[in-house]
């Protein structure tokens, strides 16, 4: 699998996504390889900014127990991922849409990638930068998702698809906001 081709499957049904279900990658070798080191991201990025910038970046920012906040911020990322791979499984297999276990862990694993590497953002101490780039990566995600489900579905039916995909990003972005909320809730 080329770069181009992951770079296209946010963007299109098509490119890559039968490949991508046809290397069968495991569960395990999605969480060591994806799952884990780009959740650290996040939390890492987190502690970064919230130990370094303080109140510049937001008010009350300083004030937050960042090793606790980050913890539980990356335990939190983890059981996400879990949930939404039962979800996505479950949600695709109430229609013709019908996808395997295994597709359903993929496309939970490389869905979140813009949201995870949007964290990088943080770089730059401006909290309208990281909104605005936060809310490019979770349209990105959206489309992964939309695609994800078109391309890895063994039977397409676009209503059924739209459907099942809006309830996935739905919870997804239900998910992100919880997580936001863990981090600002201390």
């Amino acid at each position: 699998m080329t770069p181009i081709s992951l770079m296209q499957l946010p963007f299109s049904s098509t490119q890559g996504w039968k490949e991508l279900s046809r290397r069968q990658p495991s569960v395990q070798l999605l969480v060591l390889c994806i799952v884990l080191p780009m959740s650290l991201i996040p939390p890492l990025m987190l502690y970064y900014a919230g130990t370094h910038y303080g109140d510049a970046f937001m008010s009350g920012f300083a004030d937050k127990q960042w090793r606790f906040i980050t913890t539980i911020f990356f335990l939190a990322e983890l059981l996400t991922f879990a949930v939404m791979g039962w979800l996505i499984y479950e949600i695709a297999n109430t229609s013709k849409n019908a996808l395997s276990i295994h597709d359903a862990y993929m496309l939970a694993a490389l869905a979140p990638i813009p949201m995870w590497l949007s964290a990088l953002a943080l770089w730059v101490p401006s909290l309208a930068f990281n909104i605005i780039v936060a809310l490019i990566a979770l349209g990105v995600s959206c489309s992964l998702v939309y695609h994800g489900l078109k391309g890895l579905a063994r039977e397409q039916d676009e209503m059924e698809t739209m459907s099942a995909a809006y309830t996935i990003m739905s919870a997804s972005v239900l998910a992100w906001g919880l997580l936001i909320a863990v981090a600002w809730a201390y």
